[in-house]
């Protein structure tokens, strides 16, 4: 397993900040969502680790390891469902690439091109200075700024 926080000063955080299985049931019930077995298991999954960023299969995985019976159709759901309840972030990377993030705060992100890795940015490290207006009748909700990068070989 990829554990996609890494350890680098001023972006993101490794820390395991736990999360116990009643704390993952108060969350889902404070954005509306009922506490199923599988959403708390899967909650409790994503959660317990800290900040991070992972893909369905990833989850998917962990889950299997952890011995918690959950398809991958189920496994996407639940993402989707927590994302729509405000619990994740969405990331689309290259369209086919999708990855979940648990810090739904503003702020940004790095994608290391050919690997499944991405990398917190401070919101306040990138400067968008001006947006267009958006079309009548729309607001803007948010800005994603990703900034790809690839090794330097050296």
């Amino acid at each position: 397993m990829n554990d996609l926080t890494p350890q680098e000063p001023g972006y993101g955080s490794s820390a395991r900040q736990g999360c116990p299985f009643h704390d993952v049931r108060q969350r889902l019930r404070r954005v509306g969502l009922r506490p199923t077995r599988q959403r708390v298991s899967l909650g409790w999954l994503l959660f317990a680790k800290g900040d991070r960023h992972v893909s369905a299969e990833m989850l998917f995985e962990e889950a299997m390891k952890a011995r918690v019976p959950v398809s991958l159709a189920t496994v996407y759901n639940t993402l989707h469902q927590f994302t729509q309840a405000g619990l994740l972030r969405e990331l689309a990377i290259d369209g086919a690439k999708t990855f979940f993030d648990t810090d739904s705060s503003d702020h940004h992100h790095f994608v290391v091109d050919g690997e499944d890795k991405v990398i917190d940015i401070p919101a306040s490290a990138v400067d968008v200075a001006e947006l267009p207006p958006p079309p009548q009748g729309y607001e803007i909700a948010r800005v994603d700024v990703v900034v790809r990068l690839r090794k330097i070989d050296g």
